[in-house]
């Protein structure tokens, strides 16, 4: 039986964050790339087709400030057609100011790139790798 591996997006504007993530995801078993969130904001990647070829089935997703504006973005994105269906994880170097605009179901993972918190991360990809599809 061959072995199809799960693939993760980050979206995060911290290179060492997204550096740190990606071996660690790596070393997890999953195939990692990221999208850069200016570019998707600017038009400059078509994200569209970088979703099609690389299918990821989670998207970390690092909520930045101003917390309320990103917010706003992030849940224009999971109504896109092609971030339907998708599992996201949140990150957020602050997550007490990030939770005061996220919806009470949703869960922000602190990242300060510490072994304990990437570890949490990981393990919440984990998690949502094995979920169902959601909307």
């Amino acid at each position: 039986m061959t072995h199809i591996p799960i693939v993760v997006a980050i979206v995060n504007t911290n290179p060492d964050l997204v550096r740190i993530l990606r071996m660690s995801l790596e070393k997890a078993g999953f195939v990692v790339f990221e999208f850069h969130i200016e570019d998707i904001k600017l038009g400059a990647a078509d994200v569209d087709s970088l979703l099609r070829q690389h299918d990821p089935k989670v998207i970390v997703y690092d909520l930045a400030p101003p917390y309320d504006m990103n917010w706003r973005f992030l849940d224009h994105l999971r109504t896109s057609t092609g971030f339907k269906g998708r599992q996201f994880v949140l990150t957020s170097v602050n997550v007490r100011h990030a939770e005061e605009v996220v919806r009470a179901d949703e869960s922000v993972y602190e990242i300060l790139g510490e072994e304990k918190d990437i570890a949490e991360v990981v393990r919440a990809v984990k998690e949502a790798s094995r979920a169902r599809p959601t909307r």
